[in-house]
Order: C-alpha cells, then sequence, then structure tokens
C-alpha cells in the first residue's frame, strides 16, 4: 500500500513538474493563452505559490483581459494566501484597463502593508520600482526603515532617486552607506559612475564634488579624499588629485605609494608632465623603502630622458650610474638594470659594452625569471649589433626554460623577428604560425601582421630585393635609428614602385614620421594607404592611427572621429575595433565606462 501511494505521488509530482516547465517556456515564448492554462491550475492546486499567482495575472494582463485579473486578484485578497505585492498587481491593472484613478489607493493599501510587517517593505518597494512607481517604491523603503532602521534598503532607495533622477539625493544616499559601513567605495562608486562624465564643468560632477568637499568639512574621512582623487582623475585634473593623495598618504602606511605611482604613470601618459614629476618627486623624498624610491627615481629618469632628448643622454647616464652604485643586481633591482643596458644600447650605442656586462649579470644569484628577463634584453642587445645567431641562441633558451610563459612567447616572437631581419623569412614564417595563436592578443596581432608581410611579399621575386629592404629599414627602426629607416623606406618606395611591400612600406614610414613630429608627411602616408590598399592588411591599423594623430596631436576631433568610424563599421573583427569605438564614444561625449 505505501509502495504504491509512493509511486502515485512520484507520478504526481513528475506531472506537475512537466506543468510547470510548459507554462514557463509559454509565457517566455510569448504564448499567453497557452501558458495561462497551465498557470489558473499551478495557482489553484499551489495557493501559497506567488509566483503562480504573478505570472497568471501577466498573462491576463497582456492578453488584455483586465476584468479577469481584477476578479482573479480579489479573489486572492479575501483568501488567506493574500500578498502585499497583490494590491500593486491590481492597481496597475487598473491602470492597464484605462481606470488610473482606481490605482493610488490600491497602491497606499500596499505602503499601509508594511505597517504590519516591516521586512516585506523590499518585496513591495521593489515591485513598485520593477513598474516606474518610483514615488511609491520611496514611500515603501522609508516606512520600512522607520518602522525597522535596521533593515538595510539604502542601495535600493539610492537607485531609485538615481531612476527618477533625483540626481542629488542618490549621491547623498551612496555616501550615507559607505560613511554607515553599509557597502563599500568601489561597490558604491560602480553605481555613481553612470551618472558622471569626464568633464569637469558637467553638472552631475560639480553637485558629487560638492556633496564631497561638504562631507570632507563636517566629517572628515579618508574615504572622502580617495573619491575626490578618483574624480579628479576621471576629469583629468591629475594636479588635484595629486593634492587629495598627498592628503591620504599623510595617514596611510607607505604601502599606499602604489596608488600615488599609478596617478604619476597615468598623468605622465595624458601629457601631465609636471604633475607626474612632482608624484614621482614626492615618492622619491618620502619613501622608506628601497623598492619605492628606486622606482620613483626611474621613473622620473625616465621623464627627463623624454624632455632633454639626445643631449641631455650623458647626464642621464651619469644618474643611471649613480644608481648602480646605491643598488646592487638582485631579483628586486631587476628593472633598473634592464631600464639602464637598454638606455646605454639604444640611446647611447654602447651594444658592446651592454652585453659583456649583460653576460656577467647572468652568473649572479637570480631567479629564472630575471635570468630570462636579463637573456631577453641581452638577445635585443645581440641584434641591435646585428649579432643576429647570438641573439638567436638566447631567445631559444628563454622558450626552454620558462616552456608556456608569455616572456617564452615574446622570446619565440624575437626569434621570428631576429630571422626577419636577417633574411631568413622561411624560418620566421615557421615561428609566426605558432604564434597566430598566442594568448596573448598583442603577440597573436604582430605576429599576424609580420607573417602577412612575409608570405605576401615572399613570392614573385626570386631575389627578394624589395622585402630585404623592408628588413633592412625595420631593423634600423628596431634599433631606433629612425631618420636612416625613413631614407630606406623612401629609396623602397621610389624604385619599387607598384610592388606587393609598398603597403608595408607606407605604414612603416608613417609611424617613423610620426615619431619624428612630421605628422603631414605621416598623414599622406596613410591617405595614400587608404586610397590604394582600401583592403590590406594595414586598413584597419591605418585608421586607428591616423584618428589618433588627427585626436592626439592635431586636435581635430571631427577627423579623428571619422576615421574611428569607418573602422568600426567596416573593421569589427580588428584588434582595434574595441579601442576605436571607446575613443570615438568619448569624442561624441558618451558617457564611458
Amino acid at each position: 500500500m505505501v509502495l504504491l501511494f509512493t509511486m502515485a505521488f512520484s507520478c504526481s509530482s513528475a506531472l506537475w513538474g512537466q506543468q510547470e516547465l510548459l507554462a514557463k517556456r509559454y509565457l517566455e515564448d510569448g504564448e499567453y493563452e497557452k501558458a495561462l492554462v497551465y498557470f489558473i491550475k499551478l495557482s489553484e492546486k499551489n495557493p501559497y505559490r506567488m509566483e503562480y499567482a504573478e505570472a497568471t495575472v501577466k498573462c491576463y494582463q497582456q492578453l488584455e483581459r483586465y476584468a479577469e485579473a481584477e476578479q482573479f486578484l480579489l479573489k486572492k485578497m479575501e483568501s488567506k494566501t493574500t500578498f502585499p505585492t497583490f494590491y500593486i498587481e491590481l492597481g496597475y491593472t487598473y491602470v492597464l484597463a484605462g481606470q488610473p484613478e482606481k490605482a493610488p489607493p490600491m497602491y497606499q493599501k500596499a505602503i499601509d502593508a508594511i505597517e504590519l510587517n516591516p521586512n516585506m517593505g523590499y518585496s513591495i518597494g521593489y515591485r513598485f520600482q520593477r513598474y516606474a512607481l518610483l514615488d511609491e517604491a520611496i514611500a515603501a523603503f522609508n516606512k520600512a526603515l522607520e518602522l525597522k532602521p535596521q533593515l538595510n534598503y539604502g542601495i535600493q532607495l539610492a537607485r531609485v532617486y538615481g531612476e527618477k533622477g533625483d540626481i542629488q539625493k542618490m549621491f547623498e544616499a551612496y555616501l550615507d552607506l559607505i560613511e554607515e559601513g553599509k557597502t563599500s567605495s568601489s561597490r558604491a562608486m560602480r553605481s555613481i559612475d553612470d551618472f558622471l562624465e569626464d568633464r569637469a564643468d558637467a553638472p552631475n560632477n560639480i553637485l558629487f564634488r560638492k556633496s564631497l568637499l561638504l562631507r570632507a568639512q563636517k566629517r572628515p574621512n579618508l574615504v572622502w579624499n580617495e573619491l575626490l582623487s578618483g574624480l579628479f582623475v576621471r576629469q583629468g585634473q591629475f594636479k588635484l588629485a595629486f593634492a587629495q593623495e598627498k592628503a591620504l598618504l599623510k595617514r596611510l602606511q607607505d604601502g599606499q605609494m602604489d596608488r600615488l605611482f599609478g596617478l604619476g604613470d597615468l598623468a605622465d601618459k595624458e601629457g601631465d608632465r609636471k604633475t607626474a614629476k612632482a608624484c614621482y618627486t614626492f615618492i622619491e623624498e618620502t619613501t622608506q623603502q628601497p623598492q619605492y624610491k628606486l622606482r620613483a627615481s626611474l621613473s622620473l629618469l625616465n621623464l627627463e630622458r623624454a624632455e632633454t632628448g639626445p643631449n641631455g643622454y650623458d647626464k642621464i647616464e651619469k644618474q643611471y650610474r649613480e644608481l648602480l652604485a646605491i643598488y646592487p643586481p638582485r631579483d628586486q633591482t631587476m628593472g633598473l638594470y634592464l631600464a639602464y643596458y637598454r638606455f646605454l644600447t639604444f640611446q647611447q650605442n654602447k651594444a658592446k659594452e651592454s652585453s659583456q656586462q649583460l653576460k656577467e649579470l647572468l652568473d649572479g644569484n637570480l631567479s629564472p625569471r630575471s635570468k630570462a628577463q636579463l637573456k631577453m634584453l641581452l638577445g635585443d642587445v645581440l641584434v641591435y649589433d646585428q649579432k643576429f645567431n647570438q641573439a638567436l641562441v638566447y631567445f631559444s633558451q628563454i622558450q626552454q626554460e620558462l616552456k608556456n610563459d608569455v616572456i617564452a612567447q615574446k622570446a619565440r616572437f624575437q626569434v621570428a623577428r631576429t630571422s626577419f631581419f636577417k633574411g631568413d623569412f622561411d624560418w620566421a614564417l615557421t615561428q609566426l604560425k605558432v604564434l597566430r595563436n598566442s594568448s596573448t592578443q598583442l603577440i597573436a596581432n604582430d605576429a599576424m601582421q609580420l607573417s602577412l608581410t612575409i608570405s605576401d611579399n615572399n613570392w614573385g621575386d626570386s631575389t627578394q630585393v624589395a622585402l630585404k629592404k623592408y628588413a633592412r629599414a625595420d631593423l634600423l627602426s628596431y634599433q631606433e635609428k629612425r631618420t636612416e629607416a625613413i631614407a630606406e623606406l623612401q629609396d623602397l618606395l621610389d624604385n619599387h614602385k607598384g610592388s606587393q611591400i609598398e603597403d608595408d612600406a607606407l605604414f612603416l614610414q608613417a609611424q617613423l614620421l610620426q615619431k619624428e613630429g612630421k605628422y603631414e608627411e605621416a598623414l599622406w602616408n596613410y591617405q595614400r594607404l587608404l586610397e590604394f590598399y582600401p583592403y590590406g592588411i594595414w586598413t584597419d591599423d591605418t585608421l586607428y592611427e591616423r584618428g589618433l594623430l588627427y585626436e592626439t596631436k592635431l586636435q581635430q576631433t571631427e577627423k579623428a572621429m571619422e576615421s574611428y568610424e569607418i573602422l568600426i563599421y567596416d573593421h569589427q573583427d580588428s584588434y582595434f575595433f574595441p579601442l576605436a569605438r571607446k575613443r570615438f564614444r568619448k569624442l561624441r561625449g558618451d558617457q564611458i565606462q
């Protein structure tokens, strides 16, 4: 008997489960008539399952059978299975039926029900919010909080204020939550950011800044300095952000220097070298931690190198040597040694001295990663010195010693590039085919470009004269001998007109001309590329680089947007697609996360 009962119960449960699945599927597919049949049965069978009743009402509403929806809800309200949210559903049904005057009393009954159970405040407020009844939602959440202050509906209230457009109250609600410890500043800012822009004169930005400054004056808290700093950074006001970061550092541990480094790096990237220098100088003079002091010194040297140019290189080399005397070669100081020997090679043309000292460093007691970094640089130095075979040995060692590491992939790319420089195009292609599937997108993109350059130009010319000239120019570019590289490319363009390599030469020359500050000449190259090679391998690169040139160097916003827009619509599979889209939206004035 028990077995028969169990089997019958199991079959019944399976049947109802199947009906529920069918009902939900019909509802999702918009087949409301079919869904309604099932939900009516499910609601009758399970009167305490509110979701069945709500789905039944939704079907009635979608089918415009408002009178039946009303009767269903009134019947529910008379039973013991009623929920306060049914008043909201009934009021909303009256609105849909063209009887909006009947809705407010129903909404008020839902709010009054909170007095009996403040915990219902969330579900009632949320239901009002779902139907865009924002004033009622605010009333519901506030009533629940009055009756039971320990409830945490602050996030919900803040969101409703935002939806309503009451930005000041929304800001205050989020800041109250932060101050009370009911949410983190990072979580709150993810919501606040939607209402801010990158302009300091944007109305919402002004409101938010005033709110923060007022709180900082009345109730000082480090979090207000932190949020002000973030706001100023977003607005590009790095000097003001620096003032806030200094205030933070006076009261926080030395580990917070990382924030100041980030600010300095960003200021440098955005062209505010004065603030960047102030950040690094402050760190250098303030910190007691050797790693931070060294990092700041190196950052200051990089700024000085950019400002002085070749005429100041001897002075910079002297400063590097002074740092080397203070910081011996260790894993923690490897950044200094890598920076120095790269500078010594590529700026001071002292490759032999660099390679000799790098080999000596490899005999030291260093970690495998530090040694791999030294070998990578040593390989680069040997390539600079055109000792290609020796360079290949070091790049190959890295691949063996740190398999499946990003640095090993970089070494493989350097093997391919070095082989390209020395004219061993077939071996370069072999290496590049592996890298085209690299987990690092930038390496994969570079590998694809070089692979196409070789394969597109490695036939039809048994002597490969044009390709070898291009490889020679690329090597000069790698050696940072830009003037010679530009001249070599011009010779190629003059004497190999119409060859396959022409588009590669035009693009590389444009890049070098930009670095030399010859912007109009670079633009002429980009224009030729788009006119004569509209479907070439460099088209998306050209559009992005031209857009950057117009935006950052020539301040021609409309032309920059035009270049980005073409890339966005015609090259959606490009590596540059997301970068171009972000820049286009920013120039258009969109709010960018």
